[in-house]
Order: C-alpha cells, then structure tokens, then sequence
C-alpha cells in the first residue's frame, strides 16, 4: 500500500530526529512549512525548551508582501537576527522531512546571511 504524502513526511522526519538534535550551544533550528506561511524555532532539545521562533506571519515579513519564497528568506534573517540576541551563533538545521528546496532553502540561505553557522 502507497503511503500518504504525510505519512511520507513523518516517516523522513523521524528519520531526521535520530540524528538531529538540540543542546543549549547549539539548538535545533526546526522548519514546518505550511501551504501559506513557514515557521522557524531554535529547541533546546535537552531542556524541552523553545528558544525563540520566528515565521511568515511576524508584522513585519507580513507586511513586506513578498512572495512565500521570499518570506522564508526574511524568516530566515529573522530567526538568525533573534538568535544572536539569545546569544546563539551555530544550530543543527532540521528540514523537518521537507526537501531542502525551494522555501525551506530559501530560510537557511537566509539564516547563514543571517550570521547563523550550521
């Protein structure tokens, strides 16, 4: 029987979670992609704790009325700026079963012009 696209996408991202994880110095910079917006957290998986998060529906990415692809370029820089605030420099990125194409490219191109290291 043929999984389901969510199926699929749950199955890589348990694949991606063995390996991937998040420490106080160097979070989990975890991506979730809906059809309209995309969604970015640092995780300290140790504690359980969100560090900061940044997405598309921020006032002001929102109000940029960039294309979503470009949004996730501005999430990206948003997210690394929230970052070096928290004191944070490098993180381990997880693609969250996506493919690393397209929007989800996109943030992590805008995460490393960001100063983000991973």
């Amino acid at each position: 029987m043929a999984l389901s696209k969510v199926d699929r996408r749950e199955r890589l991202r348990f694949r991606i979670r063995k390996t991937v994880s998040g420490t106080e110095q160097r979070p989990r910079l975890a991506v979730f992609r809906s059809n309209k917006e995309i969604y970015a957290q640092l995780i300290d998986d140790v504690s359980g704790k969100t560090i900061t998060a940044a997405s598309s529906r921020d006032k002001d990415i929102d109000a940029s009325k960039a294309n979503k692809v470009d949004a996730a370029k501005l999430v990206g820089k948003a997210i690394a700026e929230k970052a070096k605030k928290a004191g944070v420099d490098t993180v381990s990125f997880d693609r969250g079963g996506y493919l690393y194409h397209g929007r989800v490219k996109s943030l992590a191109e805008g995460a490393r012009e960001g100063g983000l290291k991973f």
